[in-house]
């Protein structure tokens, strides 16, 4: 009976202990939590300023200015566009237009 005791008593210690550290590691996972919650918080308020601010720095009269004044761009008009005919491509167009109208050419 003194034996049953005994062991009854040590199983006792040993789950006051386990409650223990298993109430110790809930603590410190909730307070881990908490500090993600919190930087997460701090990180979409960043990152809402940061879209704010680079909704307001690509405005379209905004980008225009700033291609004028720093890259020196300016509208494109038929007075400076340049256009670039390609050799290959045009006779390849010519040919195919040959043999388009080839066989509506033999009824």
């Amino acid at each position: 009976m003194k034996a049953v005791a005994v062991l009854l008593l040590v199983l006792l210690i040993a789950a006051s202990l386990y409650q223990v550290k298993t109430s110790y590691e809930a603590r410190r996972l909730f307070a881990l939590l908490d500090r993600a919650r919190a930087e997460q918080r701090q990180l979409d308020t960043e990152f809402k300023r940061l879209d704010a601010e680079a909704q307001a720095q690509a405005t379209h009269l905004r980008v225009e200015k700033m291609a004028r004044e720093k890259l020196a761009m300016r509208t494109a008009s038929p007075a400076v566009t340049q256009y670039v005919v390609d050799p290959a491509a045009s006779a390849a167009s010519a040919a195919s237009a040959a043999t388009v109208a080839a066989p509506g050419a033999s009824r």
